[in-house]
Order: structure tokens, then C-alpha cells, then sequence
């Protein structure tokens, strides 16, 4: 039963009546998040129906633009919102500590590993905490959130249901924000890496990045929104080939795997529940998917701290294309069948 979701169904069918429609889960990934922008600008482009979604950390970001530009303009005012927040991204980060250097540019393309800001903060957070090193806690993100996203819109009863994951520091749990919940500090917990940012407090409680607890959730959006199809927009590469063997390997590929985890867990429980004939009836659901695989996998853990314009505006272009990719070979499934098998992520 999804008793929830029909609170929010006369949303849904207002929107989808005539048209495809999906519910969206946006991963994670710092400026890797620019493919999702670029994914995100393609589906705007269609006739797809948004009756939900839920994002955590930069996907957050970009759940909460997507959402508030929808409101304000329909498709084509998502679009200039997701547009004006990452360009505002760019703009910012170009008086930033973290620039690139010709040594960057030589060996590592778009990485960020001989940044000279970079690795001071490398080097610093071992030896103290955002407390010491930060103790009146900027927060780059705060200018952003006032300039480009309106809190009132995704309140609004026209808002596409949104679900914005934060991380309970005390309990380890995942929170969820939803429309009414949301203001900017829960964006900001969302987004909240904690060797760089102090805890974001509030209510009392305070949260780390979402993505730890749920990168993005699932299980929201199946229960509490109509929709039938879930596509999710995935910045972590499935898989390496290679073993790495360099401390700065090792490091990446620890985190995507702590930061991917929650994703895969979700899916292996609803392939489990699918199995078991306990979804919807038994019939399932009509799982999708867009990866970053191919276009992040040579990218060391250094880009997802690169908010260059050249860098921001090449992802967006690989999501665009990866989009388009999809709506040409998959699009027609969308209401029919799912373009992802839930039984790949069977143990």
C-alpha cells in the first residue's frame, strides 16, 4: 500500500495526464553533479512528467533547483535555475583557494591533486577539524542557496514532492527532508562533508552529507509519490577494474564504495522484495538508469572539488549526451517495462 503517496496524487495527475512521467533519484558527487545538470536539461527538453524527487548532497542541489525552477517557470524555468546555480558555482569558486595548476593540467586533466589549496586542506584536516580550522563556519554553499533558490517555491502545493537526505550525526540514521521541512540549512547538512564543514544543527539534532545514510534514497519516492518509474542518475562508477594501489587510489575508492553502498542496498532490497512478489502486487516497479560510469571513471578523487566553468560545462554536456542517449534507445519503455534489471543487484 502507498497511503501516502495518495495525498500527493492529485499533484501527480494534474502533471503526467497525457504524458510520460518519472520520480527522479539524484546521487551525489560533488561537482560531478554538473552530469546530473546536464541529464536534467535533455529530460526538461521532453515531455516527461516529474512526480518526485529526492537527492542527497549535490544531488540534493540540484533536487531542490530542479524543483524550485519548475515552479517558477515549468520546464523551461527548471532549466535556467539549474543553469544560474551551477554557472554561480563556477563564478564562486574562481576566488577560491582550490585552483588548478600547470602541473594539474599536464598529468591529471581535470583533477585537482597539485592544487596548492588543495593540499594544504589535505594536510591540515589531518591535524585539526573544521572547529579549529574553520571556527566561524563559512560555508561557501549559504551565498548560493540565498541567490538562486527559493524556499517558498518548494513549499509551494505545485512543488514536485522532494525528498533531501541528511545524516543524524548522533544516531547514524538517515533523515529525510521533505517540502515543508525544508530550508537552507537542510541543503547545507545535506552537502555537510565533515572534515570540512562543522555539523549542521538543527532542531537541535545535528547532520552530516546525506549520502552516507542514503546516496539518493528510493524507497520515499515508491511510497509516497504515483509514479511507476524511477530513473536514477548515478555519478559513482559501478566498478574498477583495476585494484588501486596508491594511497590516493585506495582513499577514492573506499569512499565511492561507502558513498555508493546505501544505493546498492536499496536496490538489492527491492530486487529481494520483487523477487518475493511483495511490490506493488507483485508486479514490480520500472527501474531506470543514467550513469556517469564511462564519463567519471578516469577521474580522480581530486575533480569532484574542480568547480571550474570549462570542467562544470563539460559534465553537463556528457550528461546531456548520456540523456539523449537514453531517450533514443530507452525512452519508449518508460510506463511499459524497466530499461534496468532489479534481479542484477540480487546476492
Amino acid at each position: 500500500m502507498r497511503l501516502t503517496g495518495l495525498r500527493r496524487m492529485g499533484w501527480g495527475l494534474a502533471r503526467s495526464l497525457g504524458r510520460p512521467s518519472l520520480a527522479l533519484a539524484l546521487q551525489g558527487g560533488g561537482s560531478h553533479g554538473a552530469f546530473t545538470w546536464g541529464v536534467l536539461d535533455r529530460l526538461l527538453e521532453t515531455r516527461v512528467s516529474i512526480l518526485g524527487i529526492s537527492g542527497a548532497s549535490a544531488g540534493a542541489l540540484n533536487a531542490a533547483a530542479l524543483a524550485c525552477g519548475l515552479v517558477q517557470g515549468g520546464h523551461d524555468g527548471a532549466r535556467r535555475t539549474l543553469e544560474a546555480l551551477w554557472l554561480g558555482v563556477a563564478e564562486q569558486a574562481r576566488s577560491g583557494p582550490l585552483q588548478s595548476t600547470p602541473l594539474d593540467h599536464l598529468l591529471h586533466g581535470w583533477n585537482r591533486d597539485y592544487s596548492p589549496g588543495f593540499v594544504l586542506l589535505k594536510n591540515l584536516s589531518r591535524l585539526a577539524s573544521p572547529y579549529q580550522l574553520n571556527p566561524g563556519d563559512y560555508n561557501p554553499l549559504v551565498q548560493l542557496l540565498e541567490k538562486f533558490i527559493d524556499f517558498d517555491a518548494l513549499r509551494h502545493r505545485h512543488a514536485p514532492p522532494l525528498f533531501i537526505a541528511l545524516t543524524n550525526v548522533r544516531s547514524g540514521r538517515l533523515v529525510l527532508h521533505r517540502n515543508q521541512d525544508l530550508r537552507p540549512r537542510s541543503l547545507l547538512a545535506s552537502a555537510c562533508l565533515p572534515l570540512l564543514f562543522q555539523a549542521i544543527e538543527i532542531d537541535g539534532e545535528h547532520y552530516w552529507d546525506g549520502g552516507y545514510t542514503g546516496n539518493p534514497p528510493l524507497f520515499p519516492l515508491l511510497l509516497e509519490t504515483p509514479a511507476n518509474d524511477l530513473l536514477v542518475v548515478q555519478l559513482a562508477p559501478d566498478r574498477h577494474e583495476a585494484v588501486p594501489t596508491q594511497v590516493s587510489g585506495i582513499v577514492d575508492r573506499a569512499n565511492e564504495i561507502a558513498f555508493q553502498s546505501t544505493l546498492t542496498r536499496e536496490l538489492q532490497i527491492l530486487a529481494g522484495l520483487r523477487r518475493a512478489g511483495r511490490l506493488r502486487g507483485g508486479s514490480g516497479i520500472f527501474l531506470h538508469r543514467i550513469s556517469a560510469d564511462e564519463d567519471v571513471a578516469g577521474l580522480g578523487g581530486t575533480s569532484r572539488i574542480n568547480a571550474d566553468r570549462a570542467f562544470l560545462e563539460h559534465l553537463r554536456d556528457q550528461g546531456r549526451q548520456r540523456a539523449d542517449e537514453w531517450l533514443s534507445s530507452q525512452g519508449g519503455h518508460i510506463g511499459g517495462t524497466p530499461t534496468t534489471r532489479l534481479d542484477d543487484f540480487l546476492v
